[in-house]
This record gives C-alpha cells, structure tokens and sequence, in this order.
C-alpha cells in the first residue's frame, strides 16, 4: 500500500464522463468528512476527454450526496499530472506517459457490463467498487 505524499491527485479515464469523475466527487466528499478538503487537490481528467459528464454517473452520485453535474470532461496534459504528483488510472483502456515525479496507480475496477449489467444498476455497482477504494486511499492521504 504505497502512501500518497503528492498535494494533489488526479483520476484518469477514457473520457472523462464517468469513472474519474465519480472517483473525483467521491474523493472530495471523503476529503470533506474527515476536514482535509483543503489539504488535497482533486482533479479529473480523459485521455480522450468527451463532451460532458454521463447523466447516469452524476444520478448516482447524487444519490449519495455528491454533486458532479457542474463538472465538464478534461483533457489529459503531462501538466495536470506534474501538478498532482499522484495519478490514478481507472480501469485497463486509458493510457497515460510515465513521467519523472509522478506516482501512477491503475485501479482494475469492477464493468458490470460484462456481466450483462447495464444503466443504472452498473453505475451504482462502478461507484460502490470506487466508494470502497476511495475510502482506501483517503486513509493514505
């Protein structure tokens, strides 16, 4: 379990509609609980970012009190993660440069779509496998 000793963290998917933006909200939410919000810059990118946030991803976050409905997709630049310091790469498609001073971790979650689960059943089990990683790695932070 490797300790997180950058200022920020940055979550990567695809495009930037769903997973690193769920694992963002859940992340400032749980940065929130335990009053260290300001401690931690939290931001969400895609190596393809698209044109805007999956409704189904923010309904379920909404769910459980965390608003990512303001947010919009980002592109991926070697900035956004020299300024976190620590990366985090959701899921096998994304790819991102190894770059000096930069810690990245790839989270292998769960795609209940393979299972033949789709709408809103998978996005709630895609954010229960990321709430319980999110919990992880707020202890390290």
């Amino acid at each position: 379990m490797m300790s997180v000793p950058s200022s920020g963290v940055l979550f990567v998917c695809v495009k930037n509609g769903g997973k690193s933006q769920m694992a963002a909200g859940l992340l400032r939410k749980e940065l929130q609980e335990a009053g260290k919000l300001d401690a931690v810059t939290v931001t969400s990118v895609g190596t393809q970012a698209g044109k805007q946030v999956n409704p189904l991803s923010a309904a379920v976050l909404s769910d459980v009190g965390v608003d990512i409905s303001d947010q919009s997709p980002t592109q991926l630049t070697e900035e956004a993660m020299r300024s976190a310091g620590h990366v985090i790469v959701i899921g096998a498609e994304a790819q991102v440069p190894g770059l000096d001073g930069v810690t990245v971790e790839r989270w292998e979650t769960v795609e209940p779509s393979e299972q033949g689960v789709e709408g809103h059943e998978r996005m709630v089990m895609i954010r229960e496998d990321l709430s319980a990683r999110i919990r992880e790695l707020a202890s390290r932070l």
